[in-house]
């Protein structure tokens, strides 16, 4: 695809432009794309996915937002990525200290 050129169908079209490459073809890219930099850790392309959710939730975005972007239909499926979140926890402050210690909430 020519740069800056937006694609007329498909992202990744198949060989047959009317189609897109297979869920199977996605995932041997892949392995050959961690093969060649050497990475040996157990990964797929739904780490890939998992990644991007988490580091969008642990970025501030609405769980709804990430709702649409996966395209779960129910939002039970997107909280999934709830619990995975523990870096943002660590930096909630309780007001209630600020107050104990006489500064502004």
């Amino acid at each position: 695809m020519e740069e800056g050129k937006k694609p007329q169908k498909w992202l990744f079209p198949s060989l047959d432009k009317e189609k897109h490459i297979t869920a199977r073809s996605v995932q041997k890219i892949f392995q050959n794309a961690c093969k060649k930099a050497g990475i040996s850790k157990d990964i797929s392309v739904h780490s890939l996915r998992h990644s991007f959710a988490t580091h969008l939730l642990e970025s501030g975005i609405d769980l709804r937002y990430i709702q649409e972007l996966l395209g779960h239909k129910s939002s039970k499926t997107t909280e999934i990525y709830t619990h995975v979140s523990k870096k943002k926890l660590s930096t909630i402050k309780n007001p209630l200290d600020s107050i104990l210690k006489g500064g502004e909430t």
